[in-house]
């Protein structure tokens, strides 16, 4: 990586990669090869490639001062204390630098603000310059232009959209950044890493000199994450070479530009774990837009995500440059989230409008096939609460067709919004919803079997349990009497257009048909 780098020399470049996927690693990696420090850091290089590609390449070893700065931990549910986290890491980052403050290079008014950076209390104008300034202090001392690297950098970002900051640290995300990359004549190179490229919210506008590497691009494609002979090669170390093809259906499957990486995180762990597999990943943090995905679902969105999880795969338009606010409103970006925050593969990539892609996509192994089951529900459990659940699941199990309609209703009743309550649409994405708690089943919707088109198929994973049928209607402002014969029409299309006929086929003998009719908060389950 660092040979690449000096190699091409690009001013400022930005490296988008899911979390724990080695990002902080290499900022940390960078740091210590080309940081000017007291200490004789090249002794971390002498048994590496580095050190092996010529003088040219060890010239640039401990040449440079370094600002770095990582945002990872900057997770706030105000603006107050973010600004104060913010603030406090250039507190910390001045104190490394503490050979400023009795600097013959820098003048009066450069050491007003280093103490100002020592002290803690710069108010929000001054810290939207601490780049700037502080790059401009560290040239003036060393007579060399310093490297920038902010790791993380969208971490704050994601978090003031969750909790309604966004404006605010944008603004200041925006600021610091242009002081900092854009036409700094203090700055030798800069850095940069995130989960989402956000280039089109402005906050790199008009820096021109910046280079993205996002997970489409196959430079530096390798870097991040392990590649199969990195995997084999830990597999034989630990005497574990019979595990390879475990570890390639847990934790492969990701593919960075034309290379299929694995998870780093996850193998490591599976190795320290005695070889046992697990869903690692879940545990290193929440993706708290999961639950803004899922509390926005559509039929379509829903559908989608089922989809995935029973092994299939769908082509979708995907934007590397997508920005949280279209999050909700755009179903194109959900995919394009969940693909560079590394819940989805891309199998096949063509070249779409304005530099962005059409990609078939896929869900890339079983670690993630687990993770999705877990965030999902665990997103679902914040909606329904977990004994009426476990009722749904009972009375779904059982056939128990009054059971189920007494707690599909309470749950319109307990969660759904009067607004939410107005098309057939709610209630599909609401069905599915409850079906994804049934852990036991594939769902799918809107596929056709027979002669149509069902509304819901829940196939089981074990072909001894009973596998379901649901078709839904809807009518507006029903009677009981109404409902009840909806639901008895929604069951008659089920035998009428032999729905049953996919798992008839796939060896299920037992099929349990409900026809669900909707009006309202008001539900009618009729059971064959």
């Amino acid at each position: 990586m660092i040979k690449e780098f000096i190699d091409e020399r690009p001013m400022v470049s930005l490296f988008t990669r899911p979390r724990r996927f080695g990002k902080t690693l290499n900022m940390d990696m960078l740091r210590t090869f080309f940081e000017k420090t007291d200490k004789d850091t090249s002794v971390y290089f002498r048994d590496k490639k580095i050190c092996s590609c010529g003088k040219k390449y060890r010239d640039y070893q401990g040449k440079y001062p370094v600002i770095f700065i990582t945002f990872k931990d900057v997770k706030f549910d105000s603006w107050e204390k973010t600004f104060e986290a913010i603030r406090e890491l250039f507190t910390k980052e001045a104190y490394r630098h503490i050979e400023l403050r009795t600097s013959k290079q820098c003048d009066d008014y450069d050491k007003k603000i280093f103490e100002r950076f020592l002290a803690g209390d710069m108010n929000e104008v001054e810290l939207s310059g601490a780049l700037m300034n502080m790059s401009r202090m560290l040239h003036k001392h060393y007579g060399v232009a310093p490297i920038i690297i902010i790791d993380e950098y969208d971490i704050p970002i994601q978090q003031g959209y969750m909790k309604n900051y966004y404006d605010k640290v944008i603004l200041l995300m925006r600021n610091l950044f242009s002081g900092g990359f854009k036409d700094n004549k203090h700055l030798s190179y800069g850095f940069l890493t995130g989960i989402l490229r956000v280039a089109k919210e402005s906050i790199f506008s008009g820096l021109n000199n910046l280079v993205i590497h996002s997970v489409l691009d196959q430079k530096y494609s390798t870097y991040f994450g392990f590649t199969s002979e990195e995997v084999m090669e830990m597999a034989q170390y630990y005497g574990a070479e019979d595990k390879y093809k475990e570890i390639c259906e847990w934790y492969d499957g990701y593919r960075f530009g034309k290379n299929e990486i694995f998870n780093p995180w996850s193998v490591i762990n599976y190795f320290s774990n005695e070889c046992e597999p697990r869903a690692f990943w879940q545990s290193t943090g929440s993706n708290d837009i999961i639950g803004e995905i899922i509390a926005e679902a559509d039929k379509e969105i829903y559908e989608k995500l089922t989809f995935l999880v029973s092994g299939k795969s769908f082509v979708t338009y995907i934007d590397t440059s997508v920005i949280y606010p279209q999050i909700k409103n755009n179903p194109s970006t959900i995919y394009s989230f969940l693909l560079v925050a590394g819940y989805l593969k891309v199998l096949k990539t063509e070249p779409s409008f304005n530099g962005d892609f059409m990609c078939e996509v896929a869900l890339p192994n079983k670690e993630i096939s687990f993770v999705y089951d877990k965030e999902i529900l665990q997103k679902l459990d914040g909606m329904i609460p977990q004994s009426i659940a476990v009722s749904v699941q009972e009375a779904v199990y059982s056939g128990d067709s009054e059971k189920l309609r007494e707690m599909l209703q309470r749950l319109l009743r307990q969660s759904a919004s009067v607004y939410d309550t107005v098309g057939e649409n709610f209630y599909h994405g609401f069905m599915l919803g409850v079906c994804a708690l049934l852990g036991d089943f594939y769902a799918t919707s809107n596929r056709e079997s027979g002669n149509g088109r069902y509304d819901l198929q829940l196939m089981p994973k074990e072909r001894s349990l009973p596998g379901i049928l649901i078709e839904l209607k809807y009518g507006k402002n029903c009677s009981e009497t109404e409902l009840k014969k909806l639901s008895k029409i929604a069951l008659q299309q089920i035998k009428d257009k032999k729905y049953d006929t996919d798992m008839f086929e796939k060896g299920v003998k037992e099929i349990y048909k409900y026809g669900v009719a909707f009006s309202g908060k008001n539900v009618w389950v009729t059971l064959e």
